[in-house]
């Protein structure tokens, strides 16, 4: 069996790094009693579970620090977070966290007039859920100015950059975040809230993006319908294809699998078997699995292939294993997730690697890039 502890960056088809914007924080999980949707004007008891919670910039990027072995070297996976926490402690044990597995902190700024970002995520008993985030955080401090100090990192990265742009930051900054991505050549993964999509449609941001990470709801809502889930596919792809007919789309569905637009045309994968504990950051590691798949040069979706359904060999099928293996553990970022650990996984549900697959996973060339200091130095 393969024995790498992280995938290799493929810098003549895949990317090189990652710099990212959006929310930074922490919060509380709580576990509802009864199924039924909580109510506008209802009162709920609920447990508050001793699992840990993050938000979305943090949770994507540790994963993809994690399965690319960002940091180990100087020459290694750059994976570099923009954004504000507070000065509060929280905002310290962070940043702490997130250096710890090689994501690059350098632009991230701590405010002393403001907290550090908060959500509070309820889960019903079958594993669903939701969560509230505060919107007076150090996150809405993010602005225009301090996004444009990250030009110098997606300029020298081009065509092998990869700009991530998450919620829970202003949407005006993520939309000139994508501007500056756009001139510098970078490839332009974003998603978006629920409630922010019908604004994103109308400013014109899907034009800006490469590759869109949306979940079934979210799909409804692009596309204007609530059908049935290949009427809302279809509608979904019709109305995103005039903003940009290059956009590629992910649409998560739960254990319904996710669907894939790539190439003009849908494919849909099955998600994977487990014993759900927790859904909470399963849409997020999905995104960041996916995202490691390509940096390493793996296809999105595979097409024909001799191993059948049980073989994996795209971003796609990586993205998947990570947010089934995600769902096992009660916190938002699970904290035995490596690559190694993923293998095993996989392994054990009769899963195996293909040939493209473990060539990504084996040692390779490093990856000829700076640090983000020399970087900005040298602008």
């Amino acid at each position: 069996m393969n024995t790498a502890q992280w995938l290799t960056a493929n810098f003549k088809t895949g990317f090189t790094q990652v710099v990212g914007i959006g929310g930074i924080g922490s919060g509380k999980i709580i576990a509802l009693e009864g199924e039924h949707t909580l109510g506008r004007d209802e009162s709920r008891l609920g447990s508050m579970l001793k699992a840990r919670d993050y938000c979305k910039l943090h949770i994507v990027e540790h994963y993809i620090a994690s399965l690319m072995g960002a940091g180990r070297t100087p020459a290694s996976f750059r994976v570099v977070a923009v954004g504000d926490v507070g000065d509060d402690g929280i905002g310290a044990s962070l940043i702490q966290q997130m250096n710890a597995v090689g994501i690059n902190t350098e632009f991230v700024r701590i405010l002393s007039e403001y907290p550090t970002l908060f959500s509070v995520c309820f889960l019903y008993p079958d594993g669903s859920g939701g969560n509230i985030t505060t919107s007076n955080s150090a996150a809405s401090a993010l602005d225009q100015t301090r996004v444009a100090a990250c030009r110098p990192l997606l300029q020298e990265a081009g065509n092998r950059g990869i700009a991530l742009c998450l919620p829970e930051v202003p949407l005006h900054a993520r939309r000139e975040f994508l501007r500056i991505a756009s001139e510098c050549g970078s490839y332009r993964v974003a998603s978006f809230a629920f409630g922010e999509l019908e604004t994103a449609k109308k400013e014109g941001l899907f034009a800006n993006i490469d590759l869109l990470a949306i979940n079934r709801e979210e799909a409804a809502a692009v596309a204007g319908v609530d059908g049935n889930i290949d009427q809302v596919l279809e509608a979904c792809a019709t109305g995103l294809s005039a903003s940009s007919r290059s956009m590629r789309l992910i649409v998560s569905a739960g254990s319904g699998g996710v669907c894939v637009f790539d190439q003009g045309r849908w494919s849909k994968h099955d998600a994977i078997p487990v014993e759900v504990v927790s859904t909470a950051g399963a849409g997020d590691a999905l995104l960041a699995g996916t995202i490691a798949g390509l940096t390493a040069g793996l296809p999105l979706r595979s097409g024909s292939s001799e191993g059948g359904e049980r073989e994996l060999s795209s971003a796609i099928d990586l993205g998947i294993l990570l947010a089934s293996f995600s769902v096992t553990s009660p916190h938002t970022i699970h904290p035995d997730a490596n690559l190694s650990a993923l293998v095993k996984f996989a392994s054990d549900r009769g899963y195996f690697l293909s040939t493209s697959f473990l060539q990504a996973c084996a040692k390779g060339e490093c990856i000829p890039v700076a640090s983000p200091s020399s970087a900005i130095s040298g602008s």
